[in-house]
């Protein structure tokens, strides 16, 4: 590949950090960039340090995944203390953890949150033996996961160590025991960063000053904090004002690594399996797709760049699910409206994400389709029929049958014959496209059986009343012809209508003859 047409097919290196890091927004119960204007924060302070180059790299990307790996114990987080998002929250923010009266009032406070009072006390002693065992070295675990990832980022030891003194204290009550300047300054400024911007956009600047010199001396660094509270109007100025993203990217301390091709599509595979580590019951399930999407694509002579780019949305395409609670991916029951609600949120949050960065933002927007319909009837937007890519037909198909033979809490793993059944079921429904769910079975080795799909989102049913239509037939003989009732066969015909943009018998004839429906296939 030319140097040029690298460029053009590249993403920054940043960029993919940058993208982590609002996952960590997410996982933390925080706006999105969050982290990256908590980053600028520290950046300002090396600034007026005149730290070197080298050391402000180690901030820039250490500090952007300094929390990433939040959401790896999240399950055992919310089992034993609620609400995984609002924990985190409260815990990285709300309480020192450095004084023993703000650990205890924090555990009374969560343990068994949510749940009735009796419920509470059983998990509450339960808490005392399984579980502190369970979240025991929560911040170590945090670092491992986090330092992999940064190692198949390539990001370099210097960046993993800062990444490994993330969690240090001061007073050197934290993660490893390093007290003061033993800490990295990289280290010592994000800690400071992160937490007074939440305080500044919560309660002002006046706030981010006064959680500062509270902490100082146990948490923070006092020669940091003195300099904070000195110049916090200016450190802290137009956070707000500009986007933060733009300037983050642009403050890139280094010489602007990029990569692309076969180590982009290996950094978002790292990226998408990293995420699915929220919850044990997703493990491997965008590797499972992604195989399974590009192999069904390999059957329907679909352009190589959107093989590409399928491949690459499919890494990636529950990122979102960092957003949403342990409580309802792990629920065992039938979820609340308001769950399912929240759940749906998780293809928009993918793409929103991938939005920031004109370089991926192709890549979100295929992979925010995963839930939609060809009927409609899916999620984040509603689309329907040709507003539908093919390539996300097909990563909706293979997501359907991957996950049914996947175990997930409320139902076992089903039989792959059963899955294909099931994604077949769809597709005369009306949901899923045919030549995508044929292509899909195929893949994983199934005698595909199933139709193509209709043009504009029409059911088999539809297509059959379709076909009475453009025969000149009425309401009631098509009703009696279907064995159904005139009321429904007249809600057919309008639907019909309303998908094929069509007004009378004409123009539905000219649909059915333009796309040969008038025949049995």
């Amino acid at each position: 590949m030319a140097a040029h047409e690298q460029e053009s097919a590249s993403v920054r290196l940043a960029e993919l950090v940058a993208l982590l890091s609002l996952g960590t927004d997410l996982g933390l119960g925080q706006p999105m960039e969050h982290m990256i204007r908590a980053c600028r924060v520290a950046l300002r302070l090396a600034e007026r340090l005149h730290v070197p180059e080298a050391e402000r790299r180690v901030l820039y990307y250490s500090g952007l995944l300094a929390w990433v790996g939040c959401h790896t114990d999240a399950y055992e987080q919310a089992k034993w203390l609620g609400d995984d998002l609002t924990l985190k929250r409260d815990a990285h923010y709300s309480y020192d953890f450095g004084r023993a009266r703000d650990g205890v009032t924090f555990m009374l406070k969560h343990v068994g949150a949510g749940k009735p009072v009796l419920e509470r006390v059983r998990i509450g002693i339960a808490f005392l033996g399984d579980g502190r065992r369970a979240l025991e070295g929560t911040a170590q675990n945090h670092y491992q996961a986090t330092d992999e990832l940064a190692a198949r980022l390539g990001l370099g030891d210097d960046v993993r160590e800062g990444l490994r003194q993330s969690f240090e204290r001061w007073d050197g009550k934290g993660a490893f025991g390093l007290r003061g300047k033993k800490i990295l300054l990289s280290s010592r400024l994000m800690n400071l960063a992160d937490v007074v911007e939440v305080f500044r956009r919560t309660g002002g600047v006046e706030a981010a000053i006064a959680v500062a010199r509270q902490r100082s001396g146990t948490h923070f660094d006092p020669a940091l904090v003195k300099l904070f509270c000195d110049e916090a109007p200016e450190l802290l100025g137009d956070l707000d004002s500009v986007t933060s993203w733009d300037a983050l990217i642009a403050a890139e301390p280094t010489l602007s690594p990029r990569v692309w091709g076969e180590r982009l599509d290996d950094a978002l595979e790292a990226i998408g399996t990293f995420a699915e580590m929220k919850s044990p019951w997703r493990l491997g399930h965008a590797q499972g797709v992604t195989e399974l999407a590009v192999r069904a694509a390999a059957t329907c002579g679909l352009p190589d760049a959107e093989v590409t780019l399928l491949r690459r949305a499919a890494s990636i395409h529950d990122l979102g699910g960092l957003g949403v609670s342990n409580l309802i991916w792990d629920k065992r029951g039938p979820l609340t409206r308001s769950e399912v609600e929240r759940l749906r949120m998780h293809p928009y949050l993918c793409e929103r994400m991938l939005s920031f960065s004109p370089a991926l933002a192709r890549i979100g927007a295929l992979a925010a389709q995963h839930h939609e319909r060809m009927d409609g009837s899916g999620y984040p937007r509603g689309l329907a029929g040709d507003a539908i890519a093919p390539a996300a037909r097909l990563l909706a198909a293979a997501d359907v049958y991957h996950a049914m033979t996947e175990p997930r809490p409320h139902r076992p793993a089903r039989h792959p014959d059963e899955a294909a059944a099931a994604l077949s079921a769809e597709v005369s429904a009306g949901r899923i496209d045919g030549a995508a769910a044929a292509a899909v079975l195929r893949a994983s080795g199934h005698r595909a059986s199933v139709r193509q799909s209709w043009p504009a989102g029409l059911t088999t049913r539809e297509v059959e009343v379709l076909r009475l239509v453009a025969r000149g037939l009425t309401t009631k003989e098509i009703a009696a012809r279907l064995q159904i009732a005139p009321k429904t066969a007249a809600n057919h015909v309008e639907h019909i209508y309303t998908k094929i943009d069509a007004n009378n018998r004409a123009t539905a004839t000219l649909f059915a003859m333009k796309h040969r429906l008038m025949n049995d296939s």
